[in-house]
């Protein structure tokens, strides 16, 4: 097993698989969906982006600088932040600022727990370790943060009456919006709590997949697929409830009145 070689994909192995995008497109057209130029837009964005990071992370790799590490790693936080803000139409009070700085905690802290403590590996900013394991718990962690956000919106809006009613009778902010703030946060878990229980049996994730292609023997790869997926569950945790906890605030006054759908 140790002798085993990873297959070199070649220019024409990559056409041949970006075929398959066209065959995603062509269905899209046949059922005339509308989403023909959003699948060949996000497929050849995908393609640049990837290429970019390939050369920069060459580049990290080699310098192998903590700066230039934490810059990576500040980018990447900063794409995510751009694609949440795109994918929700209607956005929480200073929602870059709760979603950057959730993101920031819950992530930042869960990725260097996970490195120092759980991998152990040094320098602690190696970017060969810090880079992927952060990406990948950032990258997870944007769909549970993305859902509590926009769920968290849908329920007060939904419930603006309800929790009006609360806050006459005497209830405060937190407790009228309780409700509203436990379903965003079963929400955001959802994808997570599914991801677990498919993994092994319905599924084999990314990462294992990738290290038993390389060669590593498939039972570490497990375990390191076991260590992420507990990290990316704390950091989607951690995420979603920073979130919810800044923003629910910020739909209702010091007055603990509900601010109005144009506030």
């Amino acid at each position: 097993m140790n002798d085993m070689k990873l297959v070199n994909l070649e220019l024409s192995n990559l056409v041949i698989a970006y075929a398959l995008i066209l065959v995603a497109f062509g269905l899209a057209r046949l059922l005339r969906i509308g989403q023909e130029r959003q699948i060949l837009v996000a497929s050849l964005r995908m393609v640049l982006q990837l290429i970019a990071v390939g050369y920069l992370l060459h580049l990290v790799f080699a310098v192998k600088n903590p700066l230039l590490v934490l810059l990576m790693l500040l980018i990447m936080a900063g794409f995510s932040l751009q694609v949440m803000g795109s994918r929700i139409q209607r956005k929480m009070p200073d929602f870059y600022r709760i979603m950057g700085s959730s993101l920031l905690i819950g992530c930042g802290g869960v990725t260097f727990f996970f490195c120092l403590l759980v991998v152990g590996y040094t320098p602690w900013y190696d970017p060969r370790y810090l880079i992927p394991l952060a990406g990948m718990i950032i990258g997870n962690s944007m769909n549970g943060a993305s859902l509590a956000a926009e769920r968290l919106s849908s329920e007060l809006r939904e419930r603006r009456e309800e929790i009006e009613t609360a806050l006459c009778l005497g209830a405060t902010s937190r407790q009228a919006s309780e409700t509203a703030v436990r379903t965003a946060f079963r929400a955001a878990l959802i994808p997570t709590i599914n991801t677990m229980a498919a993994t092994g049996i319905v599924s084999l994730p990314g990462m294992m997949t990738g290290q038993i292609l390389s060669g590593t023997e498939p039972i570490l790869a497990v375990r390191y697929q076991i260590a992420i997926i507990c990290a990316i569950t704390a950091a989607v945790a951690i995420t979603s409830f920073l979130i919810l906890l800044q923003g629910s605030r910020r739909y209702f006054t010091p007055a603990h009145q509900l601010k109005g759908r144009d506030e």
